[in-house]
């Protein structure tokens, strides 16, 4: 057992040499909101990883998260890529593919984080209304005296879940154009990271045909 453990492990280290792979989940934005009813909680797993988690407590407060995928970025060390110098026109090739594709990774960054914090005020704004109205049906109740408060209460009941259902919607469409935000600015991504690694394979190319003249 003892053995084929370090077998394994060898292995695994042996992989780690060649590539080296990092990801980082960007931080979820939480929205603090307020909505009245029981105790629910949903998770939404989009096919790019990213989710959507929005709770309702029994007391009526309530959050959203929304969570972008996480954007992984895998470098692999190559022999290749050591062999050219970076003050030569190659370097310099590979210097400049590198800027362009985290320029692009910055603007896609930056417009899933201005998606996110839109569907958020949004989605506050929407729970803020269905809070007043909530507070207004139950204000009124509490003035109803006799058979008018059950009128009253029934009423209010009525109300409260159209704010909420109406609020709901608002959320949901928020929540599903935030969505689309970050699988588009998730392909950007991909999109610029392929472009340099073809513009960082073709200097390498050309620094080889260069040296072998």
């Amino acid at each position: 057992m003892n053995k084929l453990l370090a077998t394994l492990i060898a292995g695994l280290l042996a992989t780690s040499a060649y590539a080296q792979t990092t990801t980082t989940a960007p931080q979820a934005t939480v929205q603090t909101t307020n909505a009245a009813g029981g105790t629910t909680a949903t998770t939404q797993i989009n096919a790019d990883g990213s989710a959507v988690t929005t709770t309702y407590g029994a007391n009526g407060n309530g959050q959203t998260a929304v969570a972008p995928a996480a954007t992984t970025t895998t470098t692999t060390t190559t022999t290749t890529d050591m062999a050219v110098p970076s003050d030569s026109k190659a370097g310099k090739e590979i210097a400049k593919a590198d800027e362009k594709e985290a320029k692009a990774v910055e603007k896609a960054n930056k417009k899933i984080s201005k998606a996110t914090a839109k569907a958020n005020k949004k989605k506050s704004k929407a729970r803020a209304k269905a809070q007043k109205k909530a507070a207004d049906a139950n204000e009124k109740v509490a003035k109803a005296d006799g058979e008018d408060k059950a009128k009253a209460s029934a009423k209010a009941e009525e109300k409260i879940a159209k704010a909420n259902l109406k609020a709901d919607k608002a959320t949901i469409k928020a929540d599903e154009k935030v969505q689309k935000e970050t699988v588009e600015a998730n392909a950007d991504k991909a999109k610029a990271h392929a472009k340099a690694e073809e513009k960082r394979a073709e200097a390498v190319a050309d620094a080889h045909k260069a040296a072998a003249k």
